[in-house]
């Protein structure tokens, strides 16, 4: 094993350490907002997918960079990598990460910069995710 591959997978792991901890206290601040816990257990699985295995895929990002990788994420990532990828479950991925750096923004470890990036990208760019989803299940399906 390598060394680089070593420091990568030391970075990986301190990121896990703290997610959790972020994970942790957005389940329980979703339980103060009065959500089920069907509905919580749902974003926080969404969200752990996207900041543990996304986030730390190509490189060890620590969660702040999620801000500015949703489109490639939600776009393209997830349609190919996640079996259970449908049109749904990119909204709902996407509603779920939106209320996860809500909670993030809220605790002071990100920027309103940050988050306004991140709504404008999902906002900007669901269209596009939904029709790369479609055209990815018309590919893979046959259903042209």
């Amino acid at each position: 094993m390598s060394l680089e591959y070593e420091e990568y997978e030391r970075k990986c792991n301190e990121i896990h350490k703290t997610n959790k901890g972020y994970l942790a206290e957005f389940e329980q601040w979703l339980a103060n907002k009065g959500l089920t816990q069907r509905t919580i257990d749902n974003h926080v699985t969404n969200v752990d997918f996207y900041i543990n295995h996304y986030l730390c895929y190509y490189d060890a990002l620590e969660v702040w960079h999620g801000c500015y990788g949703i489109g490639m994420f939600l776009g393209y990532w997830f349609i190919r990598k996640a079996m259970w990828s449908s049109c749904g479950n990119i909204k709902s991925s996407a509603a779920g990460i939106k209320k996860f750096y809500r909670f993030l923004l809220e605790s002071n470890v990100i920027e309103q910069e940050d988050y306004d990036t991140l709504c404008l990208s999902i906002k900007a760019e669901m269209p596009e995710w939904l029709d790369e989803m479609r055209r990815y299940d018309d590919l893979v399906f046959g259903n042209y």
